[in-house]
């Protein structure tokens, strides 16, 4: 075979590929993941491929909680809000604040979740809803959330210092089922993530609050010829982000025993990904791009140094959009667009 067959031969394969994605994206991405952890388990061991899947699940938590707040924005707004992952910090410290009044730490989690939602719900009705009744485009609103972001982010650190701050969560007992362990600690927050992203997931689907936040997405005009009153669903959407914000920051930090003012800054190019990943805009994409993201990046480890995991991350985001621009939950798009 010549070199211009094989080119030819490559190129027919990937465009197979390319279109089983575009029809059965989950079907293909099934595929992909069993056969990568058929390889991991046979070239690394079952045990620690087992051991990786487990902390993969524990990062996706966090990852798909930051993301579903940050998409639903999208999906209303068309805002892409870079000053999310400084909601994740300030979820963090807030518990730190509410625990330093010796509250429990669930306890102190519960409330700085509540203060967060009532942060951002302060930011939509005095800044953010302001400046769109003022006309700020796109590209206004864009360069206000960046610097939105650094203003919050130095703030943070100007008032509670640059150091790591101790959490006192306990993070040395662990659960042991055979040859794996999860800590004590990660074990509680995550099942307190999985549980609150299974009730965001039915709430979309099922309530009245979620079915008109879908119907804004699809159109804001629409929804409001319909009846949908949309400063209000605006306004739930923004509380609702602002506390998945907090409490990604919060699972994040427990286990971690500790936070830091770049604590936002350092997870949200990996939340940013599982949005994409997911679809933009799709808050059961976002669910779904962030335990995906998870999942590939703790099963890196396995054969790459820990500090490139993200890189891994990003590498399957590129995958994604080349087999499928819009995501692995956005709509089917026609060859011409």
């Amino acid at each position: 075979m010549s070199a211009a067959d094989a080119a030819v031969h490559r190129a027919s394969a990937f465009d197979l590929v390319r279109d089983a994605a575009g029809r059965r994206p989950l079907l293909v991405l099934g595929a992909g993941l069993a056969a990568a952890a058929g390889t991991l388990a046979l070239t690394e061991g079952p045990t620690e491929l087992a051991q990786a899947s487990i902390n993969g699940v524990v990062a996706g938590n966090y990852y798909a909680l930051g993301a579903v707040g940050l998409t639903l924005i999208f999906g209303v707004l068309r805002l892409v809000n870079f000053a999310h992952g400084e909601f994740l910090t300030l979820g963090a410290y807030l518990m730190l604040l509410f625990a330093s009044f010796d509250l429990p730490l669930l306890a102190a989690a519960a409330l700085a979740v509540a203060a967060t939602a009532v942060f951002s719900l302060g930011l939509e009705v005095g800044v953010w809803r302001p400046v769109r009744r003022r006309g700020a485009g796109e590209l206004q609103l864009l360069l206000f959330a960046l610097g939105l972001a650094f203003f919050m982010r130095n703030a943070i650190a100007f008032i509670a210092t640059s150091e790591d701050r101790q959490t006192g969560a306990d993070v040395t007992t662990s659960v042991s089922v055979g040859a794996l362990r999860v800590g004590r600690t990660e074990l509680i927050v995550t099942s307190i993530g999985i549980a609150v992203i299974v009730l965001v997931a039915i709430a979309l689907r099922s309530s009245s609050l979620g079915r008109q936040a879908r119907a804004l997405a699809d159109s804001i005009d629409l929804a409001e010829t319909t009846g949908v009153n949309t400063d209000k669903v605006v306004l739930v959407t923004w509380g609702v982000s602002g506390a998945l914000a907090g409490l990604a920051g919060i699972v994040y930090a427990l286990p971690a025993g500790a936070a830091n003012p770049n604590l936002g800054f350092s997870l949200i190019l990996s939340i940013f990904a599982a949005v994409v990943v997911g679809g933009i805009g799709n808050a059961y994409g976002a669910l779904a791009g962030g335990l995906l993201i998870g999942l590939v990046q703790e099963w890196a480890t396995l054969v790459i140094e820990p500090s490139m995991k993200v890189a891994v991350g990003f590498g399957m985001l590129i995958l994604v959009l080349l087999l499928r621009p819009q995501g692995l939950f956005g709509p089917a798009r026609s060859a011409d667009r």
